[in-house]
């Protein structure tokens, strides 16, 4: 069942835009996938997770090939790479995966976001590179999602996060995610505005002095004279 609802993320790069390998090195660029890419990103998200998997007793991403190749064809699911330059050679360093939808990889309520009023989007997947951890790569990923979010009108961010990966748990309530109900899934909400403006009052209207009605009466006669 294709997640539908986000922005289209197929598209030709815009007038000006860096080709992937290109721009200034020493620093973090993110691009959506392109099909090519699929490889090499499936095994680099193989190497994120392999400790994390070791230690539990569900598979946590990525569940299986077959199931990745299948996300960059379903609709309405945006996947960010996020790649280092440096001395010619692109590394890749971060992954994201999210919808406005919730998808068919969870079993999270729908109601329940909306009777809180609440516009997630839904964040499926965050990965960086071990090597490159404590660099702020973590960081910068977050607020590519933040960014894309408040662009698209909602309120959260919403992921998952094993009860056991600890050092994640840490990074996402030091940058205020909540624990949302009784399941490990957290939810940061977004310094938003409404997109319509609220009253506004209009300024009194001045009282303008009232002008003499003519009288009704016909003028008196003069006086005669003495």
């Amino acid at each position: 069942m294709a997640r539908h609802g986000a922005t289209e993320r197929k598209k030709a790069a815009p007038p000006g835009a860096e080709a992937p390998g290109e721009g200034p090195e020493g620093a973090i660029h993110v691009r959506r996938i392109h099909r090519r890419d699929l490889p090499r990103t499936w095994e680099f998200l193989k190497l994120c997770f392999r400790d994390v998997n070791r230690e539990t007793v569900e598979y946590q991403r990525p569940r299986s090939k077959k199931r990745f190749l299948e996300v960059y064809e379903e609709e309405g699911v945006q996947q960010l790479l996020f790649e280092l330059r440096s001395a010619g050679v692109t590394t890749i360093v971060g992954y994201a995966e999210c919808a406005l939808d919730i998808g068919t990889d969870n079993w999270m309520n729908h109601r329940y976001f909306a009777r809180r009023d609440m516009r997630p989007l839904f964040v499926e997947e965050i990965a960086v590179h071990p090597g490159h951890q404590g660099l702020g790569i973590g960081s910068f990923v977050l607020e590519q999602l933040e960014h894309m979010a408040k662009l698209a009108g909602c309120t959260h961010l919403v992921l998952e996060v094993a009860e056991n990966n600890e050092n994640a748990l840490r990074f996402y309530r030091a940058r205020s995610f909540q624990k949302l109900d009784a399941a490990i899934f957290l939810a940061k909400r977004l310094t938003t505005e409404p997109d319509i403006l609220p009253p506004r009052a209009l300024p009194r209207k001045k009282e303008r002095d009232p002008k003499p009605r003519p009288s009704s009466q016909p003028p008196a006669p003069p006086k005669a004279p003495k």
